[in-house]
């Protein structure tokens, strides 16, 4: 019986974060299609700069999570991952306010920077796609204590949310200028 109570239990975990990635990633690609819904007269600006912080934040937050972890602090290091996803949440709903209000802004450099700027904004946009269900699966291993099964996926999510995080502030410092 425990058995088909865990597998149960698997099965649901996994259809609420796959349905979870189909809906977050599926209204950030449905945003280039959509037209912009904001008053051109107002200026929306200041949400990508809200963006960039809240991304910082999470940076910080996944750092001081992983110092935690590797100090065996259990408690701490949940408090930080659950930090990490809030300001996370917080940043998704910013930036889905900003793009659904306001066109995206065009890098403006050329040359070798431009060539940097790309590299970075398509590798972030791809892993933040993959960084959906990766930081929600390991979550859910986290809170199930599934101490084997957590490891082995935040060996992947950790590095990859950093990565996520910390080009996210990176985009926002190499576009603000062409805002």
């Amino acid at each position: 019986m425990k058995r088909s109570k865990n597998a149960g239990q698997e099965r649901l975990i996994t259809i609420i974060v796959v349905a979870l990635t189909v809906i977050i990633n599926g209204i950030v690609l449905a945003l280039l299609f959509m037209p912009q819904m904001g008053d051109a007269s107002k200026d929306y600006t200041y949400l990508p700069k809200f963006n960039a912080i809240l991304n910082g934040f999470t940076f910080v937050f996944l750092v001081l999570a992983l110092i935690m972890i590797i100090r065996k602090n259990i408690v701490w290091h949940r408090n930080f991952i659950f930090a990490a996803f809030t300001s996370t949440a917080f940043f998704l709903v910013s930036y889905l306010t900003y793009h659904s209000l306001s066109e995206s802004t065009s890098y403006g450099g050329s040359g070798m920077l431009a060539g940097i700027y790309y590299f970075i904004l398509i590798t972030h946009i791809v892993l933040a796609a993959v960084i959906v269900p990766l930081a929600l699966f390991t979550l859910a291993r986290g809170l199930q204590m599934n101490v084997p099964k957590h490891r082995k996926l935040a060996r992947w999510t950790m590095p990859i949310w950093l990565y996520v995080s910390l080009t996210g502030v990176l985009v926002y410092l190499m576009i603000s200028p062409y805002y």
